[in-house]
C-alpha cells in the first residue's frame, strides 16, 4: 500500500521542455507541412520557388496559427541565403538599419544574398516601412512578410507593388486532426512517451473550437496533458470534460476596424442579397457575439432594403426603420430580436436592384453634355409669354388614367431608358404598365435607338475587327477561360499551346499557380519557347515537347492532377480522340474541368463555292471541280472532323461533355500568297490545284486556273467559320 508520502513517477518530458507544444511541433520541412495546398501543393509556385531556393519578396497573410511564421521557418533552412529575422512589435529603425548593414557585408564579401523575416509587419510605421523599400528594390534584401491584417490596407504600397502576396486559409478539420495526433505521438517533440488515451469526442472538440487555428488547438491539447495526473496504470485519460476546461470558448475573429469587419459585414449582406436567411442570421450573430455596433448593422440593412429589396418590397425599408426605431426605445439584450426580425424579413424578401437606375442616369449627368429642358416642362409662372416656357405641356390629370403620352426627356436622350423593371414582387405589377408606357412615347416621336446611330465608319471597323482571325481566336479564348474560371493558384494544363493564345491568358490569370504547356514541333513552337524563356524562371510555362497530341502526352508532366485542362485546334489531327478525353478526364483534380475548342473542317467553304454563277465558267466543269474537292475532302482524315465525330469520341470515352457549334462569319482576301497556295505547281508539296489533278483533266485544271487568276485573285469573298466549344466539369 503506498505510504503518504509517495508521489507518481514524473512524466517523461520531451526535448526543449522550456518550449511550448505548438513551437515544438512546429513543421521543419514542407513534407511535413499541414494545409494550404493551394499554394503549397506539388507543381504550385510558391512550392517550386521555395524548393529551387529562388524566392522573391513576399507577403504571408492568413489568421493567427495558419503557418505564416512556420513557412519562413522552413525556408530559413532550406535557402542557401543568410537568413535574418525582425519582429515589428518589437524592432525599430534601428534594427532594420543594422540588418541591411548586415545583408550589405554579407554580399559584399562572399556574394550572398539575404532573406529577411519581418513578423507582424503591418506593425511598422510608415516610416520603418519607408526604410525597407529601397533595399527591397536594389535586390539587397528579399523580403518576407507576415501579417494578419490585409496587406493591401495595411501595408506601404509600394512594398507592397514589389512583393508577391500569399493568401493562407485557417485550417481544415483533417489538417487540425492530422496535426494534434502528430503531437501525440510524436516521441521526441509531442508526448509520444506519455501514456495517453485521448477519447475521440474530446480530439473532436478541440479541433472544432480551435476554428482553423493549430498553435490554439496545440495549447489546448498541452494544457490538457500536463493539468491532467495519470491513473494508477500511468495513463493519461484526456476526456470530453477535460478538453472542454482546456479550451473554454471559441475564439471570434473580430477587428471593428479591419478585415473581420469589413468581410463579415459583406457576407452578412452578400446572404441577404442571396435569399439565404440561416447564413444570414449565422453572420449577424458572429457580428453580435463580436460586439458590432448594432446602429451599424441596422444602418446596412436600411441601405440594404433599397438597393437589393427595392421596388421589389417598397415596404422593406419602412419594416427595418420600424425595427431600428424599436430597438433604440428596448435595447440589448431583446433588441436581438428585432435585428433578427429585419435580417429574416430582408432575406426572404423578393430582390430587386432596380433603383441602381439612378446611378446610370447619375453617369449620364456626369459624362454626357448637359442637356436642355425641353419648352413644355419648364416654369411657366414666370417666361411663358416671352420665351414660350411651359407652353404645350399636357397636363397628365386631365386625360383618362391620368397619363398621356408626352416628351420628358431633353430631345438628345429622347429613348434613353435608365430604369428596368424586374418581373419580381410588387415590382412585377408595374413592369408591363412602364413597358406600355415607353412604347407609346417612343411610337409617338418615332426616336431611334441608341444602338442604330453608328456612324458608318464605326459600323466597317466593328466589321472589320469581327470578321479578322484575332478576333475570332479572341472570342474562343475568352470563351473557354470564361467556362474553366481559373483561380489565381489554378495548375492548367494547355494542349497543343504553340501559338501561345491560351497559355499567355493562363499565366495572366494564374500568377500563383502553374501552367504547363504541351507543343508539337513546329517553327510556331520554337517561337513560343522563345518568349517563354524571356520571362523570369517562376513566371514561365513548363513545356513539353511531344510529336502528336496523344493519350500519353497528358503523362508529360508526371502525376500532377490539373485544376483545368485546355486546348485549341488539336481535335482534328487525333486519330483516337476518345481514349485522348478519357485520359484528360483522369488527370483532373476533384473539382477540375476541361474546355477544348476546335474548327470544324468538315464546314469550311470549299473553293469551288467561289465559281461564278453567272456563268462565266462552264456549268459542267464546275460540277466536275466540286465532285473532284469533294471526293479530296472525304480522302482528309483531318477533314472528316466534324460534330459527329466529336459525338461520338464522348460516347466511348463515357465522358458528358456539354458540345456546341458557334457559326462565325467573315471575310477572306484572296492575297497573292493564297492565290499562289492553292494554284501553283509544287513538286515538293501538292497544291490545291495539282490534287484536283488526281480527278480532273490538264484541260480543265488549267482553265479553272486561267479563271481564277482572273475572277479570285486579289478578291475579298465571304469565308465564314465554324467552331465547335466542348466542354466538361468533373464536380
Amino acid at each position: 500500500m503506498p505510504s503518504l508520502f509517495d508521489r507518481p513517477a514524473p512524466k517523461p518530458v520531451p526535448d526543449r521542455p522550456h518550449e511550448p507544444l505548438a513551437a515544438r511541433m512546429r513543421p521543419r520541412s514542407l513534407d511535413e507541412f499541414w494545409g494550404q495546398a493551394h499554394i503549397l501543393a506539388k507543381g504550385r509556385l510558391l512550392r517550386r520557388a521555395i524548393e529551387a531556393d529562388q524566392l522573391s519578396s513576399v507577403i504571408f497573410y492568413g489568421p493567427p496559427g495558419t503557418g505564416k511564421t512556420t513557412l519562413a521557418r522552413i525556408i530559413a533552412n532550406t535557402t542557401r541565403c543568410k537568413f535574418l529575422s525582425l519582429n515589428a512589435v518589437l524592432a525599430g529603425v534601428k534594427d532594420i538599419r543594422e540588418a541591411i548593414d548586415s545583408a550589405k557585408q554579407n554580399f559584399s564579401l562572399v556574394n550572398r544574398k539575404s532573406i529577411l523575416f519581418v513578423d507582424e509587419v503591418h506593425r511598422f510605421n510608415k516610416s520603418q516601412q519607408d526604410a525597407l523599400l529601397p533595399w527591397v528594390e536594389n535586390g539587397t534584401i528579399t523580403l518576407i512578410g507576415a501579417t494578419t491584417e490585409n496587406p493591401y490596407f495595411e501595408v506601404n504600397k509600394a512594398l507592397v507593388s514589389r512583393s508577391r502576396i500569399f493568401q493562407l486559409r485557417p485550417l481544415g478539420t483533417s489538417d487540425l486532426r492530422g496535426i494534434a495526433l502528430q503531437a501525440l505521438s510524436d516521441p521526441d517533440r509531442g508526448f509520444g512517451l506519455l501514456n495517453i488515451n485521448m477519447r475521440e469526442e474530446a480530439l473532436a472538440h478541440l479541433v472544432n473550437v480551435a476554428n482553423g487555428d493549430a498553435r490554439a488547438l496545440l495549447n489546448a491539447l498541452e494544457l490538457a496533458v500536463v493539468t491532467t495526473e495519470p491513473d494508477s496504470s500511468g495513463q493519461i485519460e484526456i476526456t470530453l470534460a477535460v478538453a472542454e476546461e482546456s479550451i473554454q470558448q471559441r475564439a471570434v475573429l473580430y477587428d471593428k476596424e479591419g478585415d473581420a469587419h469589413f468581410d463579415t459585414i459583406s457576407a452578412f449582406i452578400k446572404s441577404i442579397r442571396g435569399s439565404d436567411p440561416d447564413a444570414a442570421l449565422y453572420w449577424l450573430a458572429r457580428m453580435v457575439q463580436a460586439g458590432e455596433s448594432p446602429n451599424f448593422i441596422f444602418r446596412r440593412l436600411l441601405i440594404s432594403a433599397c438597393e437589393d429589396i427595392g421596388m421589389a418590397d417598397p415596404h422593406a425599408v419602412s419594416v427595418v426603420e420600424s425595427c431600428a426605431q424599436a430597438f433604440d426605445r428596448i435595447g440589448l439584450p431583446e433588441g436581438r430580436y428585432h435585428l433578427a426580425h429585419a435580417t429574416i424579413y430582408l432575406s426572404t424578401a423578393p430582390k430587386s436592384n432596380s433603383a441602381m437606375a439612378f446611378f446610370d442616369a447619375l453617369s449620364v449627368v456626369q459624362k454626357e453634355a448637359s442637356y436642355d429642358i425641353p419648352d413644355p416642362l419648364k416654369d411657366a409662372s414666370r417666361d411663358k409669354d416671352g420665351l414660350g416656357h411651359g407652353q404645350g405641356y399636357l397636363y397628365p390629370h386631365a386625360y383618362r388614367d391620368h397619363w398621356v403620352a408626352q416628351q420628358y426627356l431633353p430631345d438628345g436622350l429622347q429613348g434613353r431608358i435608365f430604369y428596368h423593371p424586374t418581373d419580381i414582387g410588387y415590382e412585377a405589377t408595374i413592369a408591363a404598365k412602364v413597358s406600355r408606357n415607353r412604347e407609346a412615347q417612343l411610337a409617338l416621336f418615332e426616336e431611334r435607338r441608341e444602338l442604330d446611330a453608328r456612324s458608318t465608319s464605326e459600323e466597317k471597323w466593328i466589321g472589320r475587327t469581327f470578321d479578322g482571325a484575332a478576333a475570332r481566336a479572341d472570342l474562343v479564348r475568352n470563351e473557354l477561360f470564361d467556362f474553366v474560371s481559373p483561380q489565381p493558384n489554378a495548375r492548367i494544363l494547355d494542349l497543343n499551346a504553340a501559338s501561345g493564345l491560351l497559355s499567355f491568358e493562363a499565366l495572366r490569370r494564374c500568377p500563383d499557380g502553374g501552367v504547363f504547356s504541351v507543343i508539337t514541333p513546329s517553327a510556331m513552337a520554337d517561337s513560343f519557347e522563345a518568349l517563354i524563356s524571356k520571362r523570369p524562371e517562376l513566371e514561365r510555362a513548363a513545356i513539353a515537347r511531344v510529336d502528336d497530341i496523344t493519350p500519353d502526352a497528358l503523362n508529360a508532366f508526371g502525376d500532377i492532377e490539373f485544376d483545368a485542362i485546355i486546348g485549341r485546334n488539336f481535335m482534328h489531327t487525333c486519330h483516337d480522340l476518345g481514349e485522348l478525353l478519357r485520359a484528360a478526364q483522369a488527370r483532373l483534380s476533384p473539382t477540375g474541368k476541361i474546355a477544348f475548342a476546335n474548327t470544324l473542317p468538315s464546314e469550311m467553304p470549299r473553293i469551288y463555292s467561289l465559281a461564278d454563277p453567272t456563268g462565266k465558267l462552264d456549268q459542267h466543269l464546275v460540277t466536275a471541280w466540286k465532285n473532284a474537292e469533294e471526293t479530296l475532302l472525304s480522302q482528309d482524315h483531318e477533314r472528316i472532323f466534324s460534330l459527329q465525330v466529336l459525338e461520338q469520341a464522348c460516347r466511348e470515352s463515357d465522358m458528358h461533355m456539354h458540345i456546341r457549334k458557334l457559326d462565325l462569319s467573315g471575310r477572306m482576301t484572296i492575297t497573292p500568297s493564297i492565290f499562289t497556295y492553292w494554284f501553283s505547281h509544287n513538286a515538293e508539296t501538292p497544291s490545291y490545284i495539282d490534287r484536283l489533278g488526281q480527278y480532273l483533266s490538264r484541260e480543265s485544271c488549267e482553265s479553272i486556273t486561267q479563271w481564277a487568276q482572273i475572277n479570285l485573285r486579289g478578291q475579298t469573298c465571304d469565308w465564314p467559320t465554324s467552331i465547335v466549344i466542348a466542354t466538361f466539369s468533373a464536380a
